[in-house]
């Protein structure tokens, strides 16, 4: 938890006005959260806050190249992670009772400091495809030929189910 406290804000004594942070993101990064989609990566997290008399508005951008594993030939690869998003936190004064949901977070009026990481790690796990293919499948260097030869053979061809039982053929000219 100790590399994760370099992603918090201290919010309190800025100005009201934009304010811009860099983050770096490296695999210490996701060593932290145990359950990962993502254990290896090396990502660039830019964050603009804007703070405003009630309000702070955080634009996020996260881009760089994580490692996944595929889900046919099992080998890793680089991922390339292009995220653009925006929370908009509030205080507790300030905020409605139904305001919370997704885009609207509430602070204590106690807080000065806000945790990023949880949001960032959100963000780039939320950027991972849902199945994990490489993009040129079999002709790339990460791609695990053999892994993929064996599928192939494994699988079957066309030719096996060409013998198809001749009551269907029988049915097929009924118009």
């Amino acid at each position: 938890m100790k590399t994760l406290k370099t992603y918090s804000i201290p919010f309190k004594g800025l100005k009201l006005g934009k304010h811009h942070f860099d983050f770096e993101i490296t695999d210490a990064f996701f060593d932290e959260f145990e359950y990962s989609l993502v254990k290896k990566g090396k990502l660039d997290c830019k964050v603009e806050l804007e703070k405003q008399e009630t309000m702070m508005i955080l634009d996020f951008k996260i881009n760089g190249m994580v490692d996944r594993s595929c889900d046919r030939c099992l080998s890793q690869f680089p991922e390339t992670v292009d995220v653009q998003e925006r929370q908009i936190v509030k205080f507790a004064g300030e905020a409605e009772p139904g305001d919370a949901d997704d885009e609207i977070m509430v602070l204590n009026r106690q807080d000065f400091e806000i945790d990023l990481s949880g949001l960032i790690y959100e963000y780039i796990n939320l950027a991972m495809p849902f199945v994990s293919i490489c993009k040129d499948e079999g002709n790339t260097p990460f791609c695990d030929q053999e892994m993929l030869d064996k599928l192939k053979q494994l699988s079957g061809s066309e030719e096996e189910n060409t013998d198809t039982d001749p009551r269907w053929n029988v049915l097929k000219n009924i118009k």
